[in-house]
């Protein structure tokens, strides 16, 4: 299928089969989808957290929006930012870039220096605003991936991030939770939007053309 059917196919479940888990295989799948998407600077500052224990996705499940959903997918994926910049962090991604593509480190040190200047000039609050929006990229190819492998994905921001962010101990990794991905197969008798067309702007009304 092109990835157009796919994208049609998906729909965020509002209700999953508990007795149904992703595969190993898949997961790796979408997991490597997120890995592999663009950020800024090739920083990737964020990490993927992934849930699948019971009892740590019933902890996480006070604030959800969605309980039952967390409840009952196989996997929460937790997409969670740095909660800033460094110096030290910049230069160890650099570093990875370097060693990978056999070049002598600092060779990218023009470059590193004057996204420094700029990170050090800004507050942890903005550093946080960027990660996160750095997240959303990740987690769009991790619903496509999904989406390939015939897997249901809900995208969910409705949580209770500082429960999240204590549950997993992100503080001690400098981490911050931005968004959450469930992941699983939904269970068509109780998923009331799986019988429903999909529903989008049109094209004329969506794209404008300058």
């Amino acid at each position: 299928m092109s990835l157009i059917e796919d994208l049609n196919w998906r729909h965020a479940a509002k209700a999953y089969d508990s007795t149904k888990k992703v595969s190993q295989e898949d997961l790796d799948k979408i997991l490597e989808a997120a890995r592999l998407a663009p950020t800024s600077s090739g920083l990737q500052p964020f990490r993927l957290i992934v849930v699948e224990n019971q009892d740590l996705k019933e902890k996480m499940v006070s604030g959800a929006f969605n309980p039952e959903v967390m409840r009952d997918c196989s996997h929460v994926l937790v997409f969670a930012a740095w909660d800033s910049y460094s110096n030290e962090k910049i230069d160890k991604v650099y570093d990875h870039h370097t060693d990978v593509r056999d070049l002598p480190q600092g060779r990218f040190s023009s470059y590193t220096d004057m996204i420094k200047d700029l990170y050090n000039a800004q507050t942890p609050e903005q550093h946080f605003a960027h990660t996160a929006r750095q997240t959303y990229i990740a987690l769009g190819l991790a619903m496509a991936q999904a989406a390939e492998l015939k897997i249901d994905s809900t995208p969910a921001e409705g949580f209770n991030n500082e429960a999240v962010d204590e549950i997993l101990e992100l503080k001690k990794l400098g981490l911050k939770s931005v968004s959450l991905l469930y992941l699983g197969y939904r269970d068509a008798e109780n998923d009331w939007l799986s019988h429903m067309k999909k529903v989008r702007i049109p094209m004329e009304e969506f794209i404008i053309t300058k």
